[in-house]
Formats: C-alpha cells, sequence, structure tokens
C-alpha cells in the first residue's frame, strides 16, 4: 500500500522528514515534488533536480529504504490537480497533509485522508528555514545533514540571499541591531 505525501520541499527539513517516516511505518511513501516546474524565484530557490536530490539522500540517512519520489508540475486548476497527480504517481490509497484545501480536494475524490502527527511547523517551515539562510541565522540545525550539505555544494545559501536581494548576514539591520 501507498501514502501520498505532496510539498514543495523548499528545501525538505526535519518536520517533512518526520511526516515521512512516519508514512514509512505503514505504507510506501509516495512523496511528490509539487511546483517542479519553478525554481530561483524567492519563494522556490531550488529546482526539482535538487530538491529531489536533498530528499533521496536525507531519507536514505535516515534510514528510509523504500519510496518513491516523482515531480510534478502545477496545473493551476484545482479542477482537475487530484487527476493530474494520479495520472503522474504510482497507484495510492491514502494521502498524508496538513494542508486543509490538498485533504478537501483529494477526499472529494474519494481517497482517504490523514493528517501526519503534530510536529514544531512554526520552526519546520520552509519560509522560516529559507528567511534564516537569508539573514545569517541557524539554519542547518533544522535539515537533514545530507540536505545542509547539498545547499552548501550548491551555493544555496548564496542564492537564497541573491534572489531576495540580500547578501547580509544582520539581517538588513546595518549591524546595530536597530530595524531597516
Amino acid at each position: 500500500m501507498r501514502a501520498l505525501f505532496i510539498g514543495r520541499f523548499q528545501p525538505f527539513h526535519k518536520g517533512h522528514l518526520e511526516v515521512v517516516r512516519e508514512i514509512a511505518r505503514g505504507f510506501t511513501p509516495v512523496i511528490v515534488i509539487g511546483s517542479a516546474e519553478v525554481s530561483h524565484t524567492q519563494a522556490d530557490p531550488f529546482t526539482a533536480g535538487e530538491r529531489y536530490l536533498m530528499i533521496r539522500e536525507s531519507l536514505r540517512d535516515g534510514g528510509v529504504r523504500e519510496y518513491d519520489i516523482v515531480p510534478v508540475m502545477n496545473v493551476n486548476r484545482y479542477a482537475v490537480w487530484v487527476a493530474h497527480i494520479v495520472s503522474l504517481v504510482p497507484p495510492f490509497g491514502t494521502v498524508v497533509t496538513s494542508n486543509p484545501l490538498t485533504a478537501r480536494l483529494f477526499r472529494e475524490q474519494g481517497f482517504e485522508v490523514r493528517t501526519p502527527a503534530p510536529y514544531s511547523r512554526a520552526v519546520f517551515q520552509g519560509t522560516h528555514i529559507r528567511n534564516l539562510m537569508r539573514h545569517g541565522g541557524p539554519w542547518e540545525e533544522l535539515v537533514p545533514p545530507a540536505v545542509s550539505r547539498i545547499i552548501g555544494e550548491l551555493g544555496g545559501v548564496e542564492r537564497v540571499r541573491e534572489l531576495t536581494g540580500s547578501d547580509r548576514t544582520d539581517g538588513g539591520r546595518g549591524g546595530d541591531g536597530g530595524e531597516a
């Protein structure tokens, strides 16, 4: 039995890893890299291939042996989105998501939807991690070691800073601690 887990994974973090481990206890995870066509933007700095590598290496190091990873491009029409996903991935019967829209769309098409066990979503969130990268904060502790290594090899922190128009490590405060 397979269970679907969809995310942008910008970047793949320890919260994602825990959800995949949870899924793997009862299912073969089918990990969908959403917005696969988007990269080099503030919200989506990493390519689908880079995200694939981050996920694969993290799962290998994290002890998850059986899974599928499928990059999927957006269709930007909710009425056909579920059918689009279904057409591109191995068969599955369960979807694991905390996203209310994703849950609703899949339930409407007859899929079982489960909510993952809670984890600190305020901390383990791509936007938060990218902001830490941009401002020189401690982002590495929020991602699996493989992701930190891959981002380093890619020059990912520099990319995030360039895409946001900032290469400052002081949060844009000019070093005096005041607001910009």
